[in-house]
C-alpha cells in the first residue's frame, strides 16, 4: 500500500518562524519523515535562532524525544520547549488523529529567556536554580505545560506565577496511557526525566521583560443568569442550598422550561460557572456537574467549595463560543497596537472540532484577525492564563 503523502506547511515574520507537518497515519514509524519534513518546511531558519516550541499529536508521544533530539540537531537549536495535545495547531489549521509536529522557533536575545525543569511542589529548587535571574531580569510572560496528574498542579501554577510575577500562559499535557510528557532537558528531584523529556509537574520557558507580548483569554461558555451564594453544603463537592433555595430549584429556573422538565439532559449543556474575586472582566472557572440528587435536591460539581463562596451556571453552544473569541480577538487586535510576529494558540480538547465543527474555525478566525503569522500551539487538557487553570477556554498569546 502506497503511504500518504506528508502535508507540510511554513510562516516566517522576522525573528519567528514556524512549520507543521502531517504524516501517515498508517506508518509505524511516522516520527521519522515528520520530523524531517517539518526541518525542511523550515528551511533556512532566523539568524541565531535560540528556542523553539515543539507540539505533538497524541501518535507521536512515545517519540517525542527522539523527535526533540532530531530538532536539535537538524536545526542546531538546543533549547526546546513543548508538549502533547489531543491535537496541534498552525496558522489557519487543527490537526487530529494523525501524526502530526509543529513547531516555532525564536532568534531571542542572549539571556532574554530561562528555561525551567518540572516544578513538582514547593519551589526550593526552582529559587536555587533561576530566583537571581528572575530578579534580575523581571520575566513578563511564562509559557508552561503541566502535568494533570499532579494533585497540586493548580497550587504549582499560582506559586510560580506568584513568585516570578510572570504572567503565564500554557495548559496541560494530554497523555495516552501512562504517557505525559513536556519538553525539557533539564532535570529536577522528584520529577520523572527521559532524555530531553520530563513530567510530574509544571515546566516551560520564562520571558525577560525584553519580550512584548499581549495575551487573552475566551471563555467557551455563556453565564446565565447572576452568581449566588452557597448557603449549605452536604458534603464534599455538594451543594444542597444557594440564596437559602433548593439548589436544583435554583438550576432549574435558570436553564429555562425545556431542560428544567429533564434536569438529566442538561450533561454537556450546563456547566458551573465559578466567579474570580477580583476581575474587572467577569472572568469565571467553568466546572463540571458531576452528580445530582434528585430527591433531596442536591448537586455535585467538580470543584471545591465552601458556604459563602459564589456559584453561577453558564451553557456551552457554538455560537456564544464563537461571538466570545471574536470579542477577545477584536480585544487583543487594539493592544497589539499592530500587527503581531508571532503568536502560541492553547485551546480546551473540548473546543475545536466538538465546539466549532471540523473546518479548523477557531484557527481561521485568528487567522482572519492577524494574518497568515507564525503560530503553533496544542488542544489541551486544562488552560493556564496568568495563575489559574481554567477549562473550556482558548488562551492566545501575541508576541510583538
Amino acid at each position: 500500500m502506497t503511504a500518504e503523502p506528508i502535508i507540510i506547511g511554513s510562516q516566517t515574520a522576522g525573528r519567528y518562524k514556524s512549520a507543521y507537518a502531517v504524516g501517515d497515519p498508517d506508518d509505524d514509524k511516522a516520527w521519522g519523515s515528520v520530523a524531517a519534513a517539518c526541518v525542511e518546511a523550515l528551511g533556512s531558519l532566523p539568524e541565531r535562532a535560540n528556542l523553539g516550541f515543539v507540539y505533538a499529536t497524541g501518535p507521536l508521544a512515545d517519540d517525542l524525544g527522539s523527535i526533540v533530539t532530531f530538532l536539535r540537531e537538524r536545526c542546531g537549536i538546543a533549547d526546546w520547549v513543548g508538549t502533547v495535545g489531543a491535537g496541534v495547531m498552525a496558522s489557519g489549521e487543527e490537526i487530529y488523529d494523525r501524526p502530526a509536529l509543529s513547531i516555532l522557533v525564536a532568534a531571542l536575545p542572549e539571556d532574554s529567556y530561562r528555561l525551567f525543569a518540572p516544578v513538582t511542589g514547593g519551589l526550593e529548587d526552582f529559587t536555587r536554580e533561576h530566583g537571581g535571574w528572575v530578579a534580575a531580569h523581571k520575566p513578563i510572560l511564562g509559557v508552561v505545560h503541566g502535568d494533570p496528574r499532579n494533585p497540586l498542579i493548580v497550587d504549582v501554577v499560582e506559586a510560580v506565577s506568584e513568585a516570578t510575577s510572570a504572567f503565564l500562559v500554557g495548559g496541560l499535557t494530554v497523555g495516552e496511557g501512562e504517557d505525559y510528557p513536556q519538553v525539557s532537558g533539564l532535570q529536577v528531584p522528584g520529577a520523572q526525566v527521559s532524555g530531553a523529556l520530563a513530567a510530574g509537574g509544571l515546566s516551560g520557558v520564562l520571558f525577560s521583560s525584553e519580550q512584548l507580548a499581549v495575551a487573552g483569554l475566551s471563555q467557551g461558555c455563556t453565564p446565565i443568569g447572576e452568581p449566588h451564594e452557597v448557603t449549605e453544603m452536604a458534603g464534599e463537592g455538594v451543594v444542597a442550598s444557594l440564596d437559602g433555595r433548593p439548589v436544583l430549584d435554583v438550576l432549574r429556573e435558570e436553564v429555562g422550561e425545556l431542560l428544567a422538565r429533564d434536569l438529566r439532559r442538561i450533561g454537556g449543556y450546563i456547566y458551573a460557572a465559578l466567579p474570580i474575586a477580583g476581575s474587572d472582566t467577569g472572568d469565571y472557572l467553568v466546572r463540571n456537574l458531576i452528580g445530582m440528587d434528585l430527591e433531596r435536591q442536591w448537586l455535585q460539581i467538580g470543584a471545591d467549595l465552601s458556604v459563602g463562596d459564589r456559584l453561577g451556571f453558564c451553557r456551552r453552544d457554538h455560537a456564544s463560543a464563537k461571538e466570545d473569541l471574536q470579542r477577545m480577538l477584536r480585544d487583543l487586535s487594539n493592544r497589539a497596537g499592530g500587527a503581531p510576529r508571532a503568536a502560541l494558540y492553547v485551546s480546551c480538547v473540548a473546543r475545536g472540532r466538538h465546539l466549532f465543527g471540523t473546518q479548523s474555525e477557531e484557527l481561521r478566525l485568528i487567522r482572519e484577525t492577524f494574518g497568515d503569522i507564525p503560530l503553533t500551539g496544542f488542544f489541551a487538557n486544562g488552560e493556564i492564563s496568568n495563575n489559574r487553570l481554567y477549562g473550556y477556554t482558548g488562551v492566545l498569546t501575541l508576541l510583538l
